[in-house]
């Protein structure tokens, strides 16, 4: 039997790259799946069609997650959708890189409403369903920018410190409502807009993960996928860092010079 069969999940931005996998992964491990997107109208469909080609059912939503209005409106149509809700996995997000002084209050604006409002409207809506469900999971997406310091990267680092804080307290708020909430903390995932950095290449990627190899949204979507199953039914509260070990590495490195 699928794992997550009769269960009903809705990913926030989900038409590309993580989000997109963790859509098609839920799916097949018997999901009935809701897709949001903001932009990614093509990814969300591709998904959309891919998972009903293969029998399974699945819904694109589009909405701007920066609005309290459509995180409600999002998790309402999900929910009618499939008569309920077990799965909520917060993805929607936006890094934006620059230096203190270049960060604008609307960049700074802009990553905070949709790092840290948008899931937490989000779940607040959710809840009655999840409640409802007995099995209900929340999975936000956070980064190992939350746990540790990089270069021009404050205001994001900020947002994703902010998610694992809000996971850990969420957990503990809605643990006797059988509600769990984890968090997931990718490290360095190849995704489109890496290639929009200048001088980035997957040989370049590697280079920075100790397991040796950049990470992709496929290591990703079956950890998620893992949380909001039964096999997960007492975690709570917890952040995996799915990294390929960069989160454990100290931040001083250095290559071994051989003899």
């Amino acid at each position: 039997m699928e794992p997550l069969a009769g269960r009903a999940a809705l990913v926030t931005g989900a038409g590309v790259g993580i989000g997109e996998e963790i859509a098609r992964e839920l799916a097949r491990q018997g999901a009935r799946v809701a897709i949001h997107y903001a932009g990614s109208s093509a990814g969300a469909h591709a998904a959309m069609a891919e998972i009903t080609a293969a029998g399974g059912e699945a819904v694109a939503l589009r909405g701007d997650l920066r609005h309290v209005a459509d995180c409600e409106r999002i998790v309402a149509e999900a929910t009618d959708t499939f008569d309920g809700l077990d799965i909520l996995v917060n993805n929607a997000g936006v890094t934006r890189a620059g230096t203190i002084e270049e960060t604008s209050e609307a960049l700074y604006d802009e990553m905070f409403d949709l790092n840290v409002k948008g899931y937490f409207f989000c779940a607040r809506a959710a809840l009655p369903a999840l409640e409802r469900s007995g099995q209900g999971s929340i999975i936000n997406i956070t980064s190992i920018h939350g746990g540790g310091g990089f270069p021009n990267h404050a205001a994001y680092a900020g947002t994703k410190g902010a998610v694992i804080g809000f996971t850990r307290s969420l957990a503990i708020e809605l643990a006797l409502r059988h509600v769990r909430v984890n968090a997931i903390g990718p490290g360095v995932i190849e995704v489109p807009r890496y290639f929009a950095v200048p001088g980035y290449t997957t040989q370049f990627g590697d280079t920075l993960v100790p397991w040796g190899r950049v990470g992709r949204p496929r290591d990703i979507a079956p950890a998620v996928a893992f949380l909001a199953g039964d096999g997960a039914e007492f975690i709570t509260g917890q952040t995996l860092y799915v990294d390929g070990g960069t989160n454990a590495r100290m931040g001083l490195w250095w290559e071994t010079p051989s003899e």
